[in-house]
């Protein structure tokens, strides 16, 4: 178990390696291989008794994005980029949630409100540190690799663990470290937390992720690097054993993490993709995907328990779907009786921990209710223009930039529902990539855009 906060350090030093040497690919290798591992690696650290180094390895993630973009703030050159939309609302966002951050609204201390700013605003940094590199030193296609190549072993590792039917976290001290570090007694059938596992007791798996939701997640993100990889110039796709390992990794992945939200945006992002490329057969392998698991649903239909957790998601009688209807009419309350918010830290992470949370399992409900409905809007707002401008760059762009369009569009399509349903922000890995890649896209199309704008100028002259 050592291996992991062994690696988990080796990436944060390796990037800084390469950043001592100006290259821009340290921040993705970190990014990719480190947060997957990231709560695995602290909680061994702790285990092991490197309990006092743990805090310093929780800060390798901020860190790694402020000396990135710290360094290219520094390289910029005058007039050098170009402002789109999405920049003004990313800076929008960060300084109207810092405006709340000395602003004795809440209940929480200073402290603690940082801690909830950052939380909830530290994804815009992320962003111009995709937005602000030097995007001619990325490997795009390097990215969907490192992607695919990590869903192939979290995958193994899921293998081992659905065979022995074990979850890794309880060798790995887990439990202790969120007991420790969060005052979080361990509950639940297995000795972890109520997430890893159904109502009816059924055990949910994360592999090497936090939880079995962030394993549900990333199987999303590892979707859509797929389509990038086999989709050609015309619209049609190359597959080989690689790729094809690697989605059938995915598929068991999003398969025994259980995760209602993400199972069902797995199938929204494959036809999606189907209907960007116009690809019929996509439709007609997805039609038979679902005949399957009707089958496979008869055929294990004596299994009561799983019978259960179908038929009670359906119908919204289970505990989980009905605690995210109360959290939603909460949140909804408390958003129209305070439009501007009720303070940092009232919703979301830093309250679930205090226990007295307003609102959650939303990611714009725990915005609306921090923050209010400002905040929420310039959300959705970015959210509209990634969409937006990911679809006219696919339509209309070649190459990378055309495969990074793709990749975004499936990726953001596939975590709307998550956001309903869960503190999507919070899952790092998920949210930093996606963040990092949505800032290398603005990037790359600014610079083509401010390229051919040059061109045309030195052909008038």
């Amino acid at each position: 178990m050592f291996i992991f906060p062994i690696f988990y350090v080796g990436l944060f030093i390796t990037s800084l390696f390469y950043l001592s040497q100006k290259q821009q690919k340290g921040i993705f290798l970190f990014l990719l291989f480190g947060l997957p591992i990231y709560i695995i690696s602290l909680s061994v650290a702790h285990m092991y008794g490197f309990g006092k180094m743990v805090p310093f390895m929780q800060s390798f993630k901020e860190a790694s994005i402020l000396l990135y973009l710290g360094f290219a703030l520094f390289s910029l050159k005058v007039n050098e980029t170009k402002w789109h939309l999405l920049d003004k609302i990313m800076v929008a966002l960060f300084f109207y949630n810092l405006l709340y951050v000395p602003l004795p609204i809440g209940s929480y201390s200073f402290f603690e409100r940082v801690l909830a700013f950052k939380s909830l605003s530290f994804f815009p940094l992320v962003y111009f540190t995709g937005r602000l590199i030097k995007a001619d030193q990325i490997l795009i296609t390097e990215i969907y690799h490192y992607i695919a190549l990590f869903t192939i072993a979290a995958a193994a590792v899921l293998f081992v663990e659905v065979i022995t039917y074990t979850h890794i976290q309880t060798i790995s001290g887990y439990a202790g470290y969120n007991e420790y570090f969060f005052d979080q007694t361990p509950n639940g059938s297995y000795g972890l937390t109520w997430t890893f596992e159904i109502e009816n007791g059924m055990k949910r798996f994360a592999s090497f992720f936090s939880t079995p939701l962030e394993l549900a997640s990333a199987s999303l993100v590892s979707l859509s690097a797929i389509a990038a990889i086999v989709t050609n110039k015309d619209n049609s796709f190359t597959f080989n054993k690689w790729t094809i390992t690697a989605f059938i990794a995915s598929l068991f992945c999003i398969g025994f993490a259980l995760s209602r939200a993400s199972f069902a945006s797995y199938f929204i992002i494959l036809y999606t993709y189907a209907w960007l490329t116009n690809k019929k057969i996509i439709l007609r392998i997805i039609h038979f995907g679902l005949i399957s698991v009707i089958a496979m649903f008869l055929i294990v239909s004596f299994n009561n328990d799983f019978v259960d957790f179908i038929i009670n998601t359906l119908n919204f009688s289970n505990a989980s779907s009905v605690g995210h209807l109360i959290e939603w009419a909460n949140g909804i309350e408390s958003m129209i009786l305070h439009p501007l918010g009720i303070g940092l830290g009232e919703s979301g992470r830093i309250s679930a921990f205090s226990g007295f949370n307003t609102g959650g399992e939303n990611e714009f409900i725990i915005l609306g209710v921090q923050t209010g409905i400002i905040t929420l809007g310039l959300y959705i707002a970015a959210y509209v223009v990634i969409l937006k401008t990911s679809y006219q760059l696919f339509k209309t762009s070649e190459g990378r930039i055309r495969r990074l369009a793709l990749f975004l569009y499936l990726l953001k399509i596939g975590l709307i529902i998550p956001l309903f349903t869960s503190e999507a922000e919070a899952v790092i890995y998920v949210s930093y990539t996606t963040w990092i890649l949505t800032g290398l896209l603005i990037n790359m199309s600014s610079r083509k855009e401010s390229l051919m704008e040059k061109a045309i100028i030195n052909e008038s002259i």
